[in-house]
């Protein structure tokens, strides 16, 4: 059992979801698309070669025409078409929907941390009809998240919406049996949160003074949820029992 982990910059990586992989004594392989240069189509690996292919957020759109991002959204595409498990967040949630066929663009909100311009915490509300799926076994109706995005999607029709937020609606999103996608970062520890600050322009530029006590606050229930999440997710793709 072996899943495929695609990085989009060196700092969003998996997190909480490295330390419930090898709890489970599941292997990976990390691969960060930022670094393979032109020649990213040809070095990138067969996603038929794994049990589940995950991949993360980055600075990119899924709307790039860069060879990275092409490379990107055929990896994702085969993954779908040959029904192989696959988790993407945040940047990973919408090259999922833009590789099946709908659109990204520009949110009306910049999602950046933990609130918004109500001054409540981010949530991702699951819809009450989609509560059943087993993606959220042992999970509330209502997440607390972190956020760190300025696009959104529209839906292909054959992809349901899972769960909404306030000012982004389309947060979590499925296709077929086992395809997901999450606009939020359920993958974030201490130390991925501490070194987002210290390169992230804008993190550094929102309100700093709120955003660390928030996470710090909140850190219990996002790494709950964040674990509960992913082990429900492998359990669907069949990597653990």
């Amino acid at each position: 059992m072996k899943v495929l982990i695609a990085k989009n910059i060196p700092h969003e990586g998996p997190g909480i979801l490295k330390s419930v992989l090898d709890m489970n004594g599941i292997h990976y392989d990390i691969i960060d698309l930022d670094l393979l240069g032109p020649e990213t189509r040809m070095l990138l690996p067969d996603p038929s070669e794994y049990n589940a292919v995950f991949v993360f957020g980055g600075p990119d759109s899924a709307n790039d025409e860069s060879g990275k991002m092409i490379a990107e959204l055929e990896i994702i595409k085969r993954a779908v078409e040959n029904e192989i498990p696959y988790l993407g967040i945040c940047l990973g949630m919408q090259a999922l929907v833009k590789a099946c066929g709908g659109n990204v663009f520009k949110n009306e909100v910049r999602e950046v941390g933990t609130r918004g311009p109500d001054g409540r915490y981010f949530t991702m509300d699951i819809c009450p009809e989609r509560d059943n799926d087993p993606l959220f076994r042992g999970l509330a109706g209502s997440l607390n998240i972190f956020h760190l995005h300025g696009e959104t999607v529209s839906l292909p029709e054959d992809m349901e919406l899972l769960a909404t937020g306030k000012f982004c609606r389309h947060q979590i999103v499925k296709t077929g049996k086992n395809a997901y996608g999450i606009q939020g970062h359920l993958e974030l520890t201490p130390e991925m949160f501490n070194e987002w600050m210290s390169v992230d322009a804008e993190l550094r530029s929102g309100d700093t003074e709120r955003i660390a006590p928030d996470f710090l606050a909140n850190y219990d229930e996002y790494r709950n949820n964040g674990e509960r999440l992913f082990t429900n997710f492998l359990q669907l793709a069949g990597l653990i029992g």
